[in-house]
């Protein structure tokens, strides 16, 4: 993640690290840092840095660390989830609110207020691993447990391993030039939507892991998947993984 002023931010399991083309500085909970398990790192519209972590939230200024509160529920045993405040992942919409996924469903906070989303309200599952905003202003929840959900304002829709997909366990949300909606469903590959189907790209395709975190578009057009085997590109309805020697330019 990088700010207005060309510093690289990265987030690790020992605080925040902030690199500004010559040296490395480090900010833990000795700075301040809510918790040192960082897991997300946004900066908003207005340069403010969040930092989601095992332990909740923390905003940054550049000089000082401040914690945003997220209420604490009662741990769900039976589910594994020991906290709400594990925040997976952060992001800002169109209209400059912030969104936490958690363990205790997606909060979002516009400024003055925070609200809750959660399985209660049609959410497939309270653990969101990532939240994405379309170009169609749809808000998307990858979940830990039972797939993917769409939120247009009104109600949702749920793609989940009993109706849709095939794995319930997704990570990572990505938006393409296209409009098309791209996920990993763990243990099965990688899905994209089209607005009306979905394609599933597993081995089959080329796609050697099924194991996939991550998604990013290139300039080109071409899609870049990070897995546990390494790196793979698609392009249009074929992937391959990239080795040392190529084929790319």
């Amino acid at each position: 993640m990088d700010d207005k002023e060309g510093n690289v931010w990265f987030g690790t399991s020992g605080g925040i690290t902030k690199y500004d083309g010559i040296s490395f500085t480090n900010y833990t909970e000795k700075d301040g840092l809510i918790n040192n398990d960082v897991w997300s790192i946004v900066i908003d519209s207005h340069g403010i840095i969040w930092i989601g972590t095992l332990q909740g939230i923390s905003r940054f200024n550049g000089e000082l660390f401040t914690p945003f509160a997220l209420p604490e529920d009662e741990p769900d045993y039976q589910r594994g989830v020991t906290s709400a405040r594990i925040v997976h992942s952060i992001m800002e919409d169109s209209q400059g609110r912030m969104w936490f996924g958690t363990n205790g469903g997606a909060y979002i906070y516009d400024g003055e207020s925070l609200s809750n989303i959660s399985e209660k309200d049609g959410l497939c599952n309270n653990s969101v691993n990532s939240v994405l905003e379309d170009m169609h202003g749809n808000f998307w929840f990858a979940t830990h447990h039972k797939g993917v959900s769409r939120y247009d304002g009104k109600s949702f829709t749920n793609f989940t391993k009993s109706e849709v997909i095939g794995g319930g366990e997704v990570w990572s949300l990505y938006e393409d030039k296209s409009g098309n909606i791209w996920f990993p469903a763990e243990g099965y590959g990688v899905y994209r939507y089209d607005g009306k189907s979905f394609t599933n790209f597993h081995r089959k395709a080329g796609l050697a892991s099924h194991a996939i975190q991550c998604i990013f578009e290139d300039r080109e057009g071409r899609l870049w998947l990070g897995g546990w085997l390494g790196l793979f590109r698609c392009d249009g309805d074929s992937v391959f993984q990239v080795t040392k020697e190529g084929p790319w330019e």
